[in-house]
């Protein structure tokens, strides 16, 4: 049997890079996946590989999740749509240079709001679907920046290190309702934010891993890739 089979995912940043491979990864493993992003056109392309590929339907989901209306309104969609929510993935993500000195409140603001509010708000929206069923498995994606500094990226090493602590804290929180939360860090991909690095369909066996442990299993974790 599929590993994922008969499991509900939600997926941010769907519509390329980590997301796309990941939704791809997701449904042959025999999950029905809903694609959340912003760019309608990219959502539909990776809908379109994985019917081309799987022969499932993909939920397309439009969706900003700086937002918490909509994302509100995506996640009951998704639960209209199949009833129960079993897996999120929180890949979206922006990824753009600047220093302290360099960045204004707004910058900061643009990438705290994409890459740590935002997972929180969604993350925030699927718990009492996944608390109703007593399973959950949430993955957030991190990176290296988060512990190593890294000169020239402030706001986006600032809201992944506040993304690895609010893994913690919500493993902690959500064990007791069968629901796990960890981290990945993918390393270094080849997608729209990274001209060099690994594909991303390299990595996708840990995550279709993360997305199908046991219960039990690790919670408050970070797992790279290698």
């Amino acid at each position: 049997m599929s590993l994922l089979n008969g499991r509900i995912a939600v997926v941010s940043g769907a519509g390329s890079g980590l997301g796309r491979a990941t939704s791809l990864s997701f449904a042959k493993e025999g999950a029905e996946v809903a694609l959340l992003g912003r760019r309608e056109s990219k959502l539909q392309e990776t809908a379109a590989l994985i019917k081309q590929t799987t022969g499932r339907e993909a939920l397309i989901i439009p969706t900003d999740i700086t937002q918490e209306e909509q994302i509100q309104a995506a996640v009951q969609q998704v639960i209209d749509q199949w009833g129960s929510i079993h897996v999120l993935l929180n890949n979206a993500a922006v990824f753009e240079a600047g220093s302290v000195l360099e960045l204004t409140s707004e910058d900061w603001h643009v990438q705290v709001a994409t890459n740590l509010t935002g997972p929180f708000l969604l993350t925030k929206a699927v718990l009492p679907a996944m608390r109703k069923s007593k399973y959950g498995r949430i993955i957030n994606i991190t990176s290296g920046l988060s512990w190593n500094g890294a000169g020239g990226y402030a706001a986006y090493s600032a809201a992944k290190a506040g993304l690895e602590s609010l893994t913690r804290t919500l493993a902690d929180e959500e064990h007791e309702h069968g629901i796990l939360v960890n981290l990945y860090n993918p390393g270094t991909l080849r997608t729209e934010m990274h001209a060099t690095g690994k594909d991303p369909a390299v990595v996708t066996p840990d995550l279709i891993r993360l997305a199908s442990l046991p219960v039990g299993g690790p919670t408050g974790t970070i797992v790279s890739y290698g």
